[in-house]
Formats: C-alpha cells, structure tokens, sequence
C-alpha cells in the first residue's frame, strides 16, 4: 500500500510568498532610493558598482534585485517620475486661474530639473541603457494626462468637443520638456522664471484660442476654408 501524499497547504505557501514579495519591494524601494542618493552626489555616469558601494551593498546584492542597470534606469526613472508629479499636485491645487495652472506646471517641471540635475541626466540622457520601456514616456503620460482634463473642462464648459484636450496637452507637455532640455544642455542661459514666462506666455496664446480653433461655424475649419479661397 502505497504511503498517502500529505496535502498541501496553499494557504501557508502563499503567505510566505506574499511576505517575501513585500520584502523584496520594500528592499527594491530602499535601494532605489540610495541610488538616487549616489546619482545626486557621484554624476549620471555613475556605474552599478559604486551604487551599491554607497547603499552599503555588495555588487551582487544589488544585481539579486535589479538584473542589470537598464532595470535600476528603470526603477530609478519611476521614482524620479514620481518626485515631480508629488511636487507639481500641491502647485497646481493652489491656482484657480486656468493660466496660472500652465504657469504652475511648467515652473515646478523646470524647477525640479534645474534642482535636481545629475539624477535628469541619469533618467534622460543614458545612451547606453537597453530601454524595454521609456519611463521618460510613462512620466509624460501622466503629466499629460492630468493637463487634458483640464483643457477638456474648459473646452466641455464652452460647449465645445473635447477630443483635442488630449492631443493639445500632449502638444504642451512636449514643447516644455524639448525647451527645457535645451535649456539646461546650453547650461541655462536665461533664468529660470524668465524660461517659464516665455513658455507660459506661448502656450496660454493657443490655449486661450481654443473657441477660434475648435470645429465649430466660425472656428478651424470655416478659417482654412477661407484662406483656400
């Protein structure tokens, strides 16, 4: 008679993997941290080595959480992302004003890069990372995102079609990274509040035509159908 297998207790099994998950996400965040800790102090061209070296880990502890550095580039970028988003809510709730919320964003966007400049330069500009996914994107998703509802109140408010909310937020959030690239790789040579005021004062130009610009008799297209005329 063949001995009877004991059951299996799934129930312990996944509370086991559960709680070395969190500690492994926990012990991912913990070392993320210190590398951007080691980015800020040591320059974006900072190897895996001296990362772990500063967060008081062995170069195979670190490789045991992160496979490569593309996948540290990656963690690093999110928490990154999220250090400006954090910063740009709390601007953003204080203003009414729909261009002091243009304003507002792209002062905290511009702010933050100019504060934290090796650890942009470490998320921005890594020509050797092996990229599976753009978190530079992910983070101009967001912001994006957050812009749109704003342009689709303002356009629902008028009566207007929403559908360009999207396409125009994306427009801003673009423009303001590219000149804000070139403004700290040509090492800012105009002040930060004067960059911001410009960009402010560009943008708000389009935004506040949105009526003009819309689909609507009298907007975009009754316009290109008189210039062909």
């Amino acid at each position: 008679m063949s001995p009877v297998t004991p059951p299996v207790n799934p129930g312990k099994n996944d509370g086991r993997r559960g709680r070395w998950d969190t500690h492994r996400e926990q012990r991912r965040a913990e070392l993320t941290s210190a590398a951007i800790e080691a980015i800020r102090q040591h320059g974006p061209d900072i190897g895996m080595e001296a990362i772990a070296a500063h967060a008081g880990v062995s170069k195979p502890v670190l490789y045991r959480y992160f496979a490569d550095k593309s996948e540290l580039w990656l963690a690093v970028g999110q928490q990154a992302g999220e250090i400006i988003l954090e910063a740009m809510v709390p601007a953003v709730a204080g203003v009414r004003e729909e261009r002091a919320v243009v304003a507002a964003v792209i002062d905290v966007y511009l702010a933050q890069i100019e504060a934290d400049l090796n650890l942009y330069r470490f998320v921005v500009h890594q020509p050797d990372i092996a990229r599976h996914r753009d978190v530079v994107a992910d983070v101009m998703d967001t912001v994006a995102s957050g812009l749109a509802r704003i342009f689709g109140d303002r356009l629902r408010a008028r009566g207007l079609d929403s559908g360009a909310a999207l396409p125009w937020a994306y427009g801003v959030v673009g423009y303001v990274q590219s000149v804000g690239d070139w403004w700290l790789r040509q090492q800012q040579p105009i002040s930060r509040e004067a960059l911001a005021e410009y960009l402010t004062t560009f943008l708000w130009t389009g935004i506040s035509g949105m009526r003009r610009a819309a689909d609507t008799p009298g907007g975009l297209a009754a316009h290109e159908w008189a210039e062909e005329q």
